[in-house]
């Protein structure tokens, strides 16, 4: 045993071609192109127009045949921190319509407005909060477009603003019997409206008082919601009812469909 130098032995790998390195190079680099390709497909695949997104967007549109009413308006909805100052609300269903077309169920204007759409189906339940002073008809508005039609008109709706013009509000659905009885168009108070762009749906809610009271002045439930807004229906907090409501029907929507992302509308 020597204590010199260590023993050098021949290393077969470790002295390369120049060709050889350049060949290395090159194969690790389309190596990892393709796996990248493919990763980057597969996560296209699921994206905002792939598959995932347009196979919910179809099954949002047959919800309304295919789930039973009493679980698109679910007989209570509970609206944890949905009131003025986040306190709690609960609201029950007090009337359902009967699932119908469009056919004057909206004033002229917003049959214009929503008439790129079209009318697939019209679905319209009315609740009452839990001292049944306040009435919400919640609407669901199945069309008949397709993704680029929802789109090119929540564009038209947030351009123009017209979710908070007043002459283009939703109709009340008032059913005799309840506490919405004399809910009709001059009781509207505060409203929203959501043009979904990733569901074929409109959602809607329109608020208004029990007691059949007239108001002069309706505002959009974004404006009635505000700090120090006085107005009758913001200070009784009607926008909070109508903004609350709709906010949960269109999440549900969502959940039922498996839309993979909620995209503002």
């Amino acid at each position: 045993m020597s204590f010199g130098e260590p023993e050098r032995r021949p290393r077969p790998f470790a002295r390369r071609t120049r060709g050889q390195v350049v060949a290395a190079a090159v194969c690790l680099v389309l190596g990892t192109g393709l796996i990248g390709g493919a990763v980057t497909g597969a996560w296209l695949a699921d994206g905002p127009e792939g598959p995932g997104t347009r196979h919910a967007f179809a099954v949002a549109g047959d919800l309304w045949h295919e789930v039973p009413v009493d679980q698109l308006f679910p007989p209570t909805v509970q609206g944890r921190g949905a009131g003025p100052g986040e306190a709690d609300r609960v609201w029950t269903r007090i009337a359902v319509a009967p699932d119908s077309g469009c056919k004057g169920a909206f004033d002229a204007l917003l049959t214009r407005a929503l008439a790129p759409v079209g009318c697939e189906r019209l679905l319209r339940a009315t609740y009452t909060d839990a001292t049944q002073s306040h009435v919400t008809t919640v609407g669901l508005l199945f069309t008949e477009a397709d993704a680029a039609g929802m789109e090119a008109l929540a564009r038209r709706f947030e351009r123009e603003r017209l979710d908070r013009r007043g002459d283009l509000m939703p109709l009340p659905y008032a059913a005799k019997d309840t506490a919405a009885e004399g809910f009709g168009p001059d009781q509207r108070a505060s409203w929203a409206v959501s043009v979904l762009t990733d569901a074929p749906v409109v959602v809607y809610a329109v608020s208004g008082w029990a007691d059949g009271r007239t108001v002069d002045e309706p505002q959009p439930a974004e404006d009635a919601m505000r700090s120090g807004a006085t107005t009758a229906p913001a200070q009784a907090g009607l926008g909070h009812e109508a903004r609350g409501l709709a906010d949960r029907f269109e999440r549900a929507l969502r959940q039922r469909a498996g839309t993979p992302t909620e995209r503002p509308s």
